[in-house]
């Protein structure tokens, strides 16, 4: 088993390095998973190069189809990409623990500096996650949905997914655009794939997929033999992040039933942590540090934390590194390709829907919204200025508007 990168002669990115590029977006990643997805699109196809256009949704696209958080496992699959097995873990770190660590501090604090953010401030990160989103939309748009049919396969899949906004549609609209392009697009008009400088052996994707269902099956049976709180805490996180479909917000309900009704956390609590998780950067799963902090059982704090924020995410390495040997092999056959450039354009119509619900949905209410929406797209796309210094902006201007 190895694992390479193409750039510096051929040779990986320390794990380090990995881990400041994605430190850098871990701090700055407001909006949510769909936001994320342009953040990632931005940093790794736009400005480093990374990845071409076509890797990038291909991963995308496979992530799409795996339980668990899209955004999370593709941030796993670069770090992969770019530093092996140790930069796929600094790519998590470096993305994951700035709203962890956030969200443990506030956990123990709350009765000391309070339970939220001013509202401005919040609604100006929300205004900002509209702005990136429609950029990512538009520059894959661009190089994605370059014909007719490709377009129409966008439209269509966008409206299914408004007509369906759940996860099964979501997955519906995937399998319906690879069958269309399977039948629309003739494979000799496929370009050849670019392959992805990765390459994890069979043996080991197996091993991680083995384990992951083994861990999914054995948990259960390992409380039931010794049963204990800490061992409890982990099938319930893990078990969370191995069935969740659609996104973070999907987790929800799975971690209320399994830490509200037990005692673990009070309702109260539960939903404040929730409510900040909103207003953090970085992905929203790490509200599993937040509730781990929150125990009203040993372990809790620090400990509590890092035990079900790694259980959550640990079905997702094991799916990542489990599945991509297998993946690789299928992009390079010219049916699998006809099926891709099918299930890119509805990739792309799905973003389009997420633009408007629950992106545009839940940030745009007034004259004011829309003005300062319309100046952070100016500002990333025409402007260039960093993506970091348009989400302080945006959300010092939202707070400005809040209190004039």
């Amino acid at each position: 088993m190895s694992v390479a990168s193409s750039t510096n002669g051929g040779r990986p990115d320390s794990a380090w390095s990995v881990f400041l590029v994605f430190l850098r977006l871990g701090l700055t990643s407001f909006g949510g998973p769909i936001a994320h997805l342009g953040y990632f699109r931005e940093e790794f196809v736009t400005r480093r190069q990374w990845l071409s256009e076509r890797s990038y949704v291909d991963l995308l696209a496979l992530c799409q189809f795996l339980p668990g958080p899209a955004s999370s496992q593709v941030g796993i699959g670069v770090g992969l990409l770019r530093g092996g097995f140790g930069g796929a873990v600094a790519a998590w770190a470096g993305f994951t623990l700035p709203s962890a660590v956030a969200l443990i501090l506030f956990a123990q604090g709350m009765s000391i500096w309070g339970s939220a953010l001013p509202v401005g401030l919040l609604h100006g990160l929300k205004i900002v996650a509209v702005a990136v989103v429609a950029q990512a939309v538009w520059g894959m748009a661009r190089n994605l949905c370059t014909d007719v049919p490709r377009v129409t396969i966008a439209a269509f899949a966008a409206c299914a997914a408004l007509l369906w906004p759940n996860a099964w549609g979501q997955i519906g609209v995937i399998v319906c655009s690879a069958v269309i392009g399977l039948l629309l697009f003739k494979p000799a008009q496929g370009q050849a794939a670019e392959s992805l400088p990765i390459s994890v052996s069979r043996t080991v994707g197996l091993i991680s997929l083995v384990l992951f269902f083994a861990l999914l099956v054995g948990l259960p049976l390992a409380m039931a033999v010794w049963p204990s709180h800490r061992l409890a805490m982990v099938n319930a996180f893990y078990r969370a992040g191995s069935l969740v479909f659609g996104g973070g917000h999907v987790v929800l309900p799975l971690l209320q039933a399994a830490t509200v009704p037990n005692g673990w956390v009070a309702n109260d609590t539960f939903l404040a942590g929730y409510g900040l998780a909103q207003a953090v950067p970085g992905p929203l799963l790490t509200f599993s540090a937040f509730l781990g902090a929150s125990m009203t059982l040993q372990p809790s704090g620090w400990a509590g934390a890092m035990l079900c924020l790694v259980a959550i995410f640990v079905p997702s390495f094991l799916l990542v590194i489990g599945v991509l040997p297998f993946w690789e092999p299928l992009r390079h056959s010219f049916r699998t390709q006809a099926a891709l450039a099918g299930i890119n354009a509805g990739v792309v119509g799905l973003l389009l829907a997420a633009l408007y619900n629950p992106v545009w949905s839940s940030a745009i209410f007034k004259p004011q919204d829309f003005g300062l929406a319309l100046l952070a797209l100016l500002a990333l796309m025409f402007w260039k200025v960093p993506p970091w210094l348009v989400v302080l902006g945006c959300g010092l201007l939202g707070w400005l508007l809040s209190v004039v």
